[in-house]
């Protein structure tokens, strides 16, 4: 794509692209299906088409957002100091700080201008979304439970789904944000176990410092919770046997995580990160044809 555009600005174009990690599209994709949980769940049905639109592009723009304030806050003292992310755009002097804030910003307002074609409900959400993302970042100088917040910064998208589909927020809505928090600390764990040894030692905080050797261990329950959420949500909304099977596809995507974390080695558990976009697409798809089959 930048290929097209003047040759002047193709760099600059290159390097924001890389910033909002639009290269790696499995982040996203992390995002995507909790959020198309939340609107199949919410809608009962196939969710509204203009709806499912505005949300599936605001996965996009929002975990590109939050690509670029994450960069912002570890550029200096994190990612120079890590061989894995020390090639990225601020870390290598690439992109600016003040560049770095203006497509944050932009990012923002173009998500922000998503959200004020659904109702009123949601748009008062989008202010605590647009807050966690932009204070996830800096947790991690100050709590290992960074992912957590990460947890709630990434399924805020849940509660926002069911405002705009039902303009409520019921208990089935807090049930599967609880979820997609372990969820989240599920494949984050798991991320931040490829680079602890460095994160020790330049001073960063996570969950995978905090669980030490414990960590599969730790990690297996979280996995086994989450599995219980997922289920009494399918319970609650009485859905047929085809979402107990996708449950069952990602209890076995589960099982097989937990063998490529075995020796803790940076391949595995980058691996089991990102097998983590077929768990979340299988309970998806389950839920999908459940619906489908009433």
């Amino acid at each position: 794509m930048c290929s097209l555009l003047p040759e002047r600005y193709r760099n600059r174009t290159r390097n924001y692209l890389v910033l909002m990690r639009m290269d790696r599209p499995v982040g996203a994709l992390l995002l995507l299906w909790p959020t198309w949980w939340a609107l199949w769940f919410a809608a009962n049905d196939f969710p509204p088409l203009g709806l499912l639109v505005i949300f599936t592009l605001g996965v996009f723009v929002m975990r590109s957002a939050g690509c670029v304030i994450n960069d912002y806050a570890d550029h200096e003292w994190l990612d120079a100091n890590v061989e894995r992310t020390a090639g990225r755009p601020m870390a290598a002097g690439r992109v600016t700080k003040k560049e770095a804030l203006q497509l944050f910003a932009g990012l923002l307002a173009f998500a922000f201008v998503l959200v004020l074609f659904s109702n009123a409900l949601t748009i008062k959400l989008s202010f605590v979304g647009a807050a966690l993302a932009a204070i996830y970042p800096f947790t991690k100088r100050v709590t290992h439970l960074a992912q957590v917040v990460l947890g709630a910064a990434f399924g805020w998208s849940i509660p926002m789904a069911f405002a705009a589909v039902t303009n409520s927020l019921p208990p089935l809505c807090w049930l599967l944000f609880l979820a997609n928090i372990l969820f989240s600390v599920i494949y984050d764990t798991q991320y931040a176990m490829v680079d602890r040894d460095e994160d020790i030692r330049v001073g960063a905080k996570s969950t995978a410092i905090l669980f030490g050797d414990a960590d599969r261990t730790i990690v297996g329950v979280l996995m086994a919770t989450f599995l219980l959420a997922m289920g009494l949500a399918g319970m609650r909304a009485a859905l047929h046997w085809p979402y107990f099977l996708g449950l069952a596809i990602t209890t076995g995507l589960f099982a097989y995580q937990q063998w490529l974390i075995r020796d803790c080695s940076r391949a595995g558990c980058f691996a089991a990160f990102r097998n983590n976009n077929w768990a979340g697409f299988a309970l998806w798809l389950g839920l999908m044809f459940a619906l489908a089959v009433r």
